[in-house]
């Protein structure tokens, strides 16, 4: 009996883990960390309703947090297979990973030496060498190319745009095949590759992050420029939250299009994120995964000044000079870019960008819903500075994009399953595809077993 179980990603845009069971092998396709309300961050923390150590094998869609950042744990309590990637994936998750590992001991050191943990001791819920052990596992299965997996399931890795290497999955078991979108991203990206059409599958297993909502068709070199202006203008600092992989990347060809229009002369941009800057070096390594020239990539490189070290970020945060500064995390749940909110968000003079989807429970879906005020490292800092949301940078295909992708398929599935989104976003896109493609739609629920 073949059956899948969302064991993440159901209800909510974090924790991703889907789970494939025939008889006694279990594949799980991605292995993301719970993000955001306090609630589900809570989970990271909870045993799996299944033993690690009778997964057979992983496959990972792509490296984002919230699709890779369980795989330590999941090894720390008794993983043992492989797991299955592309080949960027697998680079850019090793940046990811050690990067949380680190920030998973160091935030538990600062909450210890601070003593604004309720938690005595806190501790990490993984470290590096728990990060180091998981790259250890992996398997690079190349896109186009029909792998084996454990068990007798064949896997097919197609492009899913979204950021560099990430695939969606087709896997066929035991007579079915299931595709699993992983984060699709947007038709017409001037980066990546548009998501790939599957030919058929029995069951479709869909992402919904934007499943209620439309991107807004803005020139997003233009918005980024306008806001940047008007905040140099009045003499503040614009601070970019940004993903270290993928959106820190769109933002600096975004810039480097301004510039080369005449724009932005003299003021300095800062890539303040030692991930993001590994990160960006990667467009060279994996030329096929993109649409960009050797030569662009070094100009895109090259735009902005990049900060390895503390000292360095510190300089950035003391700085009286109008500047560009994008540093992660994406949401503001942790990261340097703590550190610059810290000191802009009070500006009133400055601007706080968010560039994409703030998850609920996030310092960014908080300050975007207009907070006057948010803790950081147990302070309260008040909000002055403008915020805003530069939502037409997502990498995420929004509701139309995603019902173009499902169109692709040449016959009607058995059943379609819809995954990572809030409730109103789920439950929106399941309408659509009931009421325009007359699909049997299910938005699945935490640890629902759909037997296929």
């Amino acid at each position: 009996m073949l059956t899948l179980t969302s064991l993440g990603g159901a209800s909510t845009v974090t924790g991703s883990k889907h789970l494939l069971t025939n008889g006694d092998k279990r594949i799980m396709i991605d292995c993301g960390l719970f993000q955001g309300l306090k609630n589900l961050r809570e989970l990271n923390w909870t045993p799996l309703s299944v033993s690690p150590s009778s997964i057979d094998a992983v496959v990972l869609t792509h490296a984002h947090l919230d699709h890779s950042g369980y795989l330590p744990r999941l090894v720390r309590d008794g993983f043992r297979g492989r797991i299955y990637a592309t080949a960027a994936t697998r680079d850019v998750a090793e940046l990811i990973l050690k990067d949380s590992g680190f920030l998973n001991e160091k935030d538990a050191e600062y909450a210890n030496r601070k003593g604004f943990s309720k938690h005595k001791p806190a501790l990490p819920l993984y470290g590096v060498r728990d990060a180091e052990r998981a790259m250890e596992m992996f398997t690079i299965v190349p896109f186009q190319n029909a792998f084996e997996l454990p068990g007798g399931a064949t896997l097919t890795f197609r492009y899913a745009g979204h950021i560099l290497g990430a695939a969606s999955a087709d896997i066929e078991w035991d007579g079915r095949r299931i595709a699993f979108s992983g984060d699709l991203g947007r038709f017409g990206d001037p980066i990546l590759p548009d998501p790939a059409p599957f030919p058929e599958a029995d069951y479709i297993v869909v992402e919904s992050t934007y499943g209620n909502r439309t991107h807004d068709p803005a020139d997003t070199t233009e918005v980024l420029g306008e806001i940047i202006e008007r905040t140099v203008k009045r003499g503040g600092t614009v601070v970019i939250p940004a993903f270290a992989v993928g959106r820190a990347q769109s933002l600096l060809f975004h810039l480097w299009k301004l510039r080369t229009a005449g724009r932005l002369s003299g003021v300095p941009i800062y890539l303040d994120s030692p991930m993001a800057i590994n990160a960006t070096d990667l467009l060279h390594a994996h030329s096929d995964d993109h649409r960009l020239t050797h030569d662009e990539c070094t100009a895109i490189c090259e735009i902005a000044t990049y900060t390895r070290d503390v000292e360095g970020s510190k300089a950035i945060t003391a700085s009286v000079w109008p500047k560009v500064v994008i540093s992660a995390s994406g949401m503001a749940t942790g990261g340097r870019v703590l550190h610059h909110l810290k000191s802009f968000a009070s500006d009133p003079k400055s601007t706080i960008l968010f560039s994409g989807f703030q998850a609920a429970g996030t310092r960014g879906r908080a300050m975007v819903q207009g907070a006057q005020e948010i803790k950081i490292h147990g302070q309260w800092i008040p909000v002055r500075a403008e915020v805003a949301n530069l939502s037409v940078l997502s990498a995420h295909a929004d509701s139309n994009e995603l019902m173009r992708w499902l169109l692709e398929f040449r016959r009607e599935p058995s059943r379609v399953f819809i995954v990572h989104g809030e409730d109103e976003a789920s439950e929106a896109l399941r309408i659509r595809i009931d009421r325009e493609l007359g699909w049997n739609a299910t938005v699945s629920r935490q640890d629902q077993v759909f037997d296929l």
